[in-house]
């Protein structure tokens, strides 16, 4: 059984003040029916850390470098992010695809490297306006997933997240039959690649102007797992909304 999980991205947003949203949100979910996780700010991993070290909140980086260590300035390795006390890291997600010219391949040597540190990766993979409306989605998604994943991995080390890239902050939420058509198409490719045992175990997350106000009926979608949580995650109050939504739906 596939445990659920609630996960925020706040991107570039949040200074020391905002982990006072985290603490309440910790008190508001002591002993959670899902997993939740968040994803800071690189300057906020440890003291996010340290803030729910009494609970099982989570800690995620928001990228990685492919490399352990080198000459590479801004930049923030697997084994860096690790020892900063973060668990897992997002990959690929369309501002780092858009905004830094990221290649599935790139994605692909990242989550090795994540891997090999120990960490779990939350890969992501979406469509734009143009491509879904072109009808070439899923031919789309299929290459993301054939360039982005390693040829090994585990549903307790890796989770898939599709946000379709118009739908990110816009407001814009594509209809529960494509998120679900998505979702299946998602799930039967990796059954194909990697077997019933690991497809059947991994977690597929649905991200893109998520709120509490349509979480219900996004989580009711076959092979919808949980989100992955833009905006909605830097106020504990909307996500503390959506949290429930995922714990109805279990």
């Amino acid at each position: 059984m596939r445990r659920k999980l609630a996960a925020g991205n706040w991107k570039m947003n949040g200074l020391s003040a905002q982990l006072a949203e985290v603490e309440a949100l910790c008190a508001a979910h002591p002993t959670p029916g899902v997993d939740i996780l968040i994803a800071p700010p690189a300057t906020l991993i440890t003291p996010m850390v340290v803030t729910a070290s009494a609970h099982p909140l989570a800690v995620a980086g928001q990228d990685c470098h492919a490399a352990q260590n080198g000459a590479h300035t801004g930049d923030i390795s697997a084994d860096m992010l690790k020892d900063a006390g973060a668990s897992h890291v997002i990959l690929g997600h369309s501002e780092r695809r858009e905004d830094h010219n990221e290649s599935d391949d790139d994605v692909r040597v990242k989550a090795r490297a994540a891997l090999a540190a120990g960490l779990k990766v939350v890969i992501c993979i979406g469509e734009t306006l143009e491509e879904r409306e072109a009808a070439n989605t899923l031919d789309i998604l299929a290459g993301q997933l054939a360039g982005s994943l390693p040829d090994v991995l585990t549903g307790e080390n890796t989770v898939i997240a599709y946000e379709p890239i118009w739908a990110i902050g816009t407001g814009k939420v594509p209809t529960l039959g494509q998120i679900g058509e998505v979702h299946d198409f998602i799930r039967t490719k990796l059954e194909t690649r990697y077997g019933e045992g690991v497809a059947r175990s991994m977690r597929l997350l649905y991200g893109g102007s998520v709120k509490p106000s349509n979480a219900s009926d996004i989580f009711a979608v076959s092979n919808v797992d949980g989100a992955l949580v833009g905006g909605a995650s830097l106020k504990a109050e909307d996500f503390s909304g959506i949290i429930k939504a995922l714990e109805d739906a279990v």
